[in-house]
């Protein structure tokens, strides 16, 4: 093992030797006492499933997953020198290692606390985004830190609406983007960078010889942090692109890095039909928790009930969709898949198909009466529920790293890489061919909204085991927020179908993956909604706003030229009351008997 840290204690120590040891030996087992048993995962499997999850369970016995994945053995998912395997293992080892660097990374938050700076900007997307955006919803910024904005959209409102928020000569832009060339933080550095100019107001998270690191240099950022190459993004929370922006706003990053060790002894009780056991069904309560969840999910998944519905405790916002992209980018490939559902409005039991299983993160800290008895419900009525109880923000670290090994094992049981991407340059394929036809004759390509009969096609069929999912290109806000929960519960009531929601350009790096590469039960409902001005594009001869569509026009044609059924709306007025009057024609139709 490498030298502690400077600086650190003798228990951080102990928990790097500890942590260390764990991995090294392949362990997921352990004695009793260095687990905490209140948060012991449950699983209620109804007697129809429980055969095909205790199969995938002895497989993973037999393939020797949990010794396998914790000595970090690539040929777990594919032949050996498979690509983007055996040099995407890095996330096993991150906590240790970024303990060990985190007196540079706290040095340089305290030096931007001292120097005044009110507001950082991280100008990332997808698996540089989403776990900045879980730290900042779950950890407000103490007196004296700056406020953190994490800016993911290409939308010129949203743009704007982030200017206008921070003063530029008290704000640090942190670009974030492990290849260091996206399109999207390129595109909102470029944008800043013309407002201020000032290369001590810029910082930048990406791996070593990266595009953007070069740029970093040209432009002499105030200071360059290296993404570890060995990881991909989505699994990267606890490494540099989510512990720097953390250590900015005054999170406990040290508290966070050092629970993670703790996923790999967490346990599982009650692993087949709500908790009975027998000579025919062994108490699980031995088992490491993560191993089971990610083989379970793989056997469920395989047996049709592939849409994992999140059911989070409110005290830790955000996390859904940090995980929504960690199951859709690592499943949704080969026509496979478990589709995440986060943030969905909880239903009546008989409101959902045979094709769900939910996830249920509870707040020990801030218990839920009411919840709970729902969730209960809903394995009364005989779906699989797998409750993950958590002990609030705190328990971040555990819960970050407990799901990427779950994810990483659901791959093994679907027999898929957990750790590429094939379908997202699909996505960017597309848009660079737009920008270029744009570039070419100034206008971008025209697309027929839908009528009223497209949409009852396309919304009045939809039934599990297919989903709807609902993209939203434009300005996120609490309103259209919630007007979007009224159109999934509505969509759901009258069809049972799943729903997702995802804002775009943000989704295409997330669950954008599964929607081209996963099951072929999707369909397809596409909002855009511009609002002028436009913000111009530095060094491009477009703006934000054509930049946007160019990505909505580009992912709708790709999901249309694979033969998925997909339709546009282009929302007028406010975006919210537009979402509202077609909830409104859903339930109108509802009541009439017809199609939705």
């Amino acid at each position: 093992m490498r030298p502690a840290a400077r600086g650190l204690q003798r228990e951080e120590a102990v928990a790097l030797e500890t942590y260390t040891s764990i991995l090294r030996a392949g362990r997921c087992d352990y004695d009793r006492g260095v687990s905490d048993a209140a948060l012991t995962l449950e699983a209620r499997i109804p007697p129809s499933l429980a055969a095909v999850v205790t199969e995938r369970l002895q497989d993973a016995d037999r393939a020797r997953v949990a010794e396998r994945l914790g000595q970090g053995d690539a040929t777990l998912w594919g032949a050996p020198g498979t690509p983007e395997i055996a040099d995407r293992l890095g996330w096993l080892t991150i906590a240790e290692r970024m303990l060990a660097e985190l007196d540079d990374v706290c040095a340089f938050a305290d030096g931007v606390r001292d120097e005044g700076i009110r507001d950082v900007v991280l100008l990332g997307m997808g698996g540089s985004s989403l776990a900045p955006e879980v730290l900042r919803r779950c950890f407000p910024s103490p007196p004296g830190r700056p406020a953190l904005h994490v800016l993911d959209s290409t939308d010129a409102a949203t743009v704007r609406a982030v200017g206008a928020r921070v003063e530029i000569g008290r704000t640090l832009f942190v670009v974030s983007s492990k290849s260091g060339s996206t399109i999207e933080p390129l595109s909102l550095f470029a944008h800043f960078w013309a407002l201020s100019g000032a290369g001590e107001r810029f910082a930048a998270i990406t791996d070593p010889g990266s595009g953007l690191e070069e740029l970093a240099r040209a432009h002499r950022f105030r200071k360059v942090f290296a993404g570890d190459p060995d990881i991909g993004g989505r699994y990267s929370a606890l490494s540099a692109f989510g512990i720097v922006p953390g250590a900015l706003i005054g999170a406990d990053v040290a508290a966070l890095l050092k629970s993670a060790p703790e996923a790999w002894r967490t346990r599982v009780r009650g692993a087949a039909d709500g908790g009975a056991e027998g000579p025919d069904r062994p108490d699980r309560g031995e088992s490491s928790a993560a191993i089971w969840l990610g083989a379970a999910l793989s056997a469920l998944a395989a047996a049709g009930r592939d849409k994992l519905t999140f059911i989070i405790s409110p005290t830790l916002p955000g996390l859904g969709l940090w995980l929504e992209q960690l199951v859709a980018e690592s499943t949704g490939k080969l026509g496979t898949g478990i589709l995440p559902v986060a943030e969905e409005p909880l239903g009546e039991p008989e409101e959902y198909g045979e094709d769900r299983v939910f996830a249920h993160l509870p707040d020990l800290g801030g218990p839920d009466a009411q919840r709970d008895g729902r969730v209960q419900a809903l394995a009364a009525a005989g779906h699989p529920v797998i409750t993950v109880p958590t002990r609030g923000t705190g328990d971040l670290g555990r819960l970050f790293v407990l799901w990427e090994i779950a994810v990483a094992v659901a791959g093994w049981g679907l027999r898929i890489n957990p750790f590429d991407q094939p379908n997202v340059q699909q996505a960017k394929d597309a848009t660079k061919r737009v920008l270029a036809e744009y570039e070419r004759s100034h206008e971008l390509p025209e697309l027929t909204d839908a009528d009223e009969r497209a949409l009852q096609q396309l919304l009045g069929a939809a039934a599990p085991p297919e989903y709807v999912a609902i993209m939203g290109y434009l300005r996120p806000s609490a309103e259209f927020d919630a007007a979007v929960r009224e159109l999934r519960a509505a969509l759901r009531r009258r069809t049972r179908a799943t729903t997702t929601f995802g804002y775009g350009p943000r989704f295409l790096h997330s669950t954008g993956q599964f929607h081209k590469g996963g099951p072929r039960t999707g369909r397809f409902l596409q909002l855009l909604h511009d609002e002028a001005p436009d913000v111009d594009l530095p060094g491009a001869p477009y703006g934000f706003t054509t930049l946007k569509n160019a990505q909505a026009i580009g992912d709708l044609q790709t999901l249309r030229e694979l033969g998925l059924p997909a339709q546009r709306v282009r929302l007028r007025g406010d975006p919210a009351s537009a979402v509202q009057d077609l909830v409104a024609n859903i339930n109108r139709l509802a009541g009439s008997g017809r199609s939705a």
